[in-house]
């Protein structure tokens, strides 16, 4: 409760509002709301707009950016990977802090709801990856095919010499199929992939997967690749996985 209080009444209530021309503090929660609802989800602006009170795209638009520079949440962009075709134009927002999103939505028990977990680990996941290629060259996103079976990709890395992809499965089962996008683009050349991981929820789940792939995906328990990416970035090394 003090999280989500602290959050909707400190942060967007006050500080968000002081910084930015945000007319209506009552939207601006209820767009967050929102957000915490549908995170790690591909966002639609037209579809937020009519769904909170018929409002402007402009002015989501707006109070999105609002939100991003305040650091509340990630827009992650989809990104053009080898010769599958990307979704255009649509990205994917997550909540900075799953922390947060589950004080707001009020969600106790998020251990015994696989969904629930999934996703926290992947906004995890991806606000580690966010941290750990600061001031770098890196350009991060996602892909998501935008025909055929439009499987996605979690976390797409792009840098000079490095193509990574990075997909999380954090179940008990972490078997992914021939047919998952990020086999696909491990076996495509013209995809240029370097590396690839496939972070999974058992700390005995590790090793590279079956799969005949160009590239090899590797499997990394969650707990052990988000341990690394903070060591690696405490030590100075940021940037270099």
């Amino acid at each position: 409760r003090m999280l989500r209080e602290d959050v909707v009444d400190k942060v967007i209530k006050r500080d968000v509002l002081s910084l930015f021309n945000i007319r209506s503090p009552l939207l601006m929660e209820k767009l967050f709301l929102y957000l915490c609802m549908n995170s790690t989800e591909i966002f639609n602006a037209t579809t937020a707009a009519k769904e909170l009170e018929d409002t402007s795209i402009a002015t989501i638009d707006n109070y999105i950016k609002a939100l991003e520079m305040s650091n509340l949440i990630y827009l992650a962009k989809p990104m053009d990977v080898g010769s599958k075709g990307a979704l255009k134009g649509k990205p994917k927002i997550f909540i900075a802090d799953a922390a947060i999103r589950n004080a707001v939505l009020m969600i106790d028990d998020v251990l015994s709801d696989e969904k629930e977990l999934g996703r926290m680990v992947e906004t995890t996941v991806y606000k580690h990856m966010v941290s750990f290629y600061q001031g770098s060259t890196a350009s991060l996103g996602y892909f998501r095919k935008a025909k055929d079976n439009q499987k996605e990709v979690d976390v797409v890395v792009e840098l000079p010499r490095q193509k990574i992809l990075c997909e999380v499965k954090y179940r008990n089962n972490s078997h992914i199929a021939a047919t998952d996008a990020i086999v696909e683009l491990c076996q495509d050349e013209k995809s240029k992939v370097t590396d690839a991981f496939l972070i999974t929820k058992r700390l005995d789940d590790f090793g590279v997967t079956k799969h005949e792939t160009m590239v090899p995906i590797l499997r990394v328990p969650a707990t052990a690749f988000l341990y690394i990416l903070g060591k690696t970035e405490a030590e100075g090394k940021n940037g270099k996985l």
